[in-house]
C-alpha cells in the first residue's frame, strides 16, 4: 500500500521548545492518520524534522504501508536523506541512521521537497503541539 506522508518539525528558539506534525494519506488521498507531538524544550528545527520522519515511519508500518512518499518543506533534510548532502552534525547523524534503519522495512521510500505553503496541515499540528505544551 502506498502512503503519502507530509511531515514537519519545528523549534521555537532553535534550540528551544519543539514539536512535530504528521499527516498520512492513502492512495485515494484520504487522511488515514494525523498527529502532532511535543518533543521537549531543547531541540533544533532539524532534529524535529528528523523525528517527524521517524514517528511517521513507525505509524506507516502499523497502517501497513509498503511504499512511502514523504513530502517535506525542509530542503536540508530531504537532501541529506537523498544522499545529496552529508550529515555532519553528530545528533543529526544518529537520527539519520535511525531513519535509514526504519527505511529497510519498506519496499520503497521517497523523500520530496515541497514549498512550505503545501505543508500547512503538518505545520499546524507542530504549532498546536508546542502551544499545548508551553
Amino acid at each position: 500500500m502506498k502512503l503519502t506522508i507530509n511531515t514537519d518539525g519545528g523549534a521555537r528558539g532553535n534550540p528551544g521548545p519543539a514539536g512535530i506534525g504528521v499527516v498520512i494519506r492513502d492512495e485515494s488521498g484520504k487522511v488515514v492518520e494525523k498527529f502532532g507531538k511535543y518533543l521537549g524544550d531543547d531541540f533544533t528545527n532539524n532534529q524535529a524534522e528528523y523525528q517527524a520522519v521517524i514517528d511517521a515511519m513507525r505509524a506507516a508500518k502499523k497502517i501497513g504501508g509498503t511504499i512511502l512518499e514523504f513530502h517535506m518543506d525542509s530542503e536540508l533534510c530531504v537532501r541529506q536523506l537523498n544522499h545529496i548532502y552529508k550529515v555532519k552534525e553528530p545528533q543529526l547523524q544518529q537520527l539519520f541512521l535511525e531513519v535509514k534503519n526504519l527505511q529497510t522495512a519498506f519496499e520503497k521510500v521517497i523523500f520530496t521537497h515541497i514549498p512550505r505553503e503545501e505543508n500547512r496541515a503538518a505545520d499546524k499540528l507542530v504549532n498546536e503541539a508546542i502551544d499545548k505544551a508551553i
